[in-house]
């Protein structure tokens, strides 16, 4: 038994994990095989794996069998035989981290659209004066019916001709280095009805100026819109937006969350112009890419960026 000791203590020892059982090979000649290694006895332990595949338990950097080895933390050691695997290793790890049906995944997923409803524009900020949302009137006005569809018109905001024809032209130059643009026949097939989006601080700043006399809005950022078609046509802002998980839809009959500054809702006369704004979350977040349903035509974009895909 102590040669036995004593030709152990002369060879490196290099352990493989084999699944739940650890084979220590010593040399060329596999002695046993264990059940699960017990608890270290020291508190440095290293753990890592070898350019040929290999893994090593040590207790000291110069114990390592190996040279350029890849230290690795014991809980993420990947499979000695991947390829043994059903699926790739990679593939497990991703999914694991990023699969919306993993339950684990899902309770931050859930505590963030709670947070993110909570969020949402109109839900906690008081109505403006003279306006009602839609189930709850003003409590400081005489309660204000809905507009029926097809009755939504410019919002006074104070903003002149000039100023709204310099938000139209700011959708239409944003389109050459953040397109973000939505095209369709129109019912007749005679023309194209075109719905264009943008994003502007300086406009962002400007209808905050204009909303703080009249209850204030949520400090999400602002896209701008417009649509114009070529044959006359009945528009309705039914947009939805989507980022991950997270899903708006901007109520057209809310002005802290959709308005119209220019043209109307309803239908509209051949070439007639519409100009207005999305107040979006705050959880929405316009450097990273979006989706923009306008029925059921979408557009991916980044604003501010130059990628856009539209299916």
């Amino acid at each position: 038994m102590n040669r036995l000791a004593t030709v152990l203590l002369g060879w490196k020892l290099m352990m493989r994990n084999c699944g739940s059982a650890v084979v220590v090979v010593v040399g060329g000649l596999m002695l046993g095989t264990f059940g699960p290694l017990p608890e270290p006895l020291h508190a440095e332990v290293i753990t890592g794996i070898c350019p040929d595949g290999s893994l090593y338990i040590v207790q000291s950097e110069a114990n390592v069998p190996c040279k350029r080895s890849k230290r690795v933390r014991p809980e993420d050691v990947p499979p000695v035989r991947p390829e043994y695997r059903p699926t790739p290793y990679t593939w497990d790890v991703w999914n694991e981290r990023n699969d919306p049906n993993n339950p684990y995944n899902l309770i931050d997923a859930a505590k963030q659209v709670r947070e993110f409803q909570a969020s949402l524009p109109g839900v906690e900020t008081a109505p403006a004066p003279g306006m009602a949302t839609p189930g709850r009137a003003s409590s400081a006005n005489p309660p204000v019916a809905a507009a029926p569809p097809g009755e939504v018109r410019p919002l006074d905001l104070g903003l002149s001709d000039q100023e709204l024809r310099d938000l139209y032209r700011i959708v239409e130059l944003s389109q050459e280095h953040a397109p973000a643009h939505i095209g369709r026949r129109t019912a007749d097939g005679k023309g194209i009805f075109e719905v264009a989006f943008a994003h502007s601080r300086a406009f962002e700043g400007v209808l905050q100026r204009a909303w703080s006399s009249r209850g204030g809005l949520a400090n999400g950022p602002v896209l701008i819109f417009t649509a114009r078609s070529k044959r006359p046509e009945a528009f309705h802002a039914n947009f939805t937006v989507l980022q991950g998980h997270l899903s708006y839809q901007p109520n057209a009959y809310d002005a802290r969350q959709l308005g119209i500054l220019q043209g109307r809702l309803g239908d509209l006369a051949a070439n007639e112009i519409v100009t207005g704004y999305i107040v979006l979350p705050e959880a929405i977040d316009l450097s990273q890419d979006v989706e923009l349903y306008w029925n059921d035509r979408r557009v991916r974009a980044r604003l501010g960026a130059r990628r856009s895909a539209q299916n």
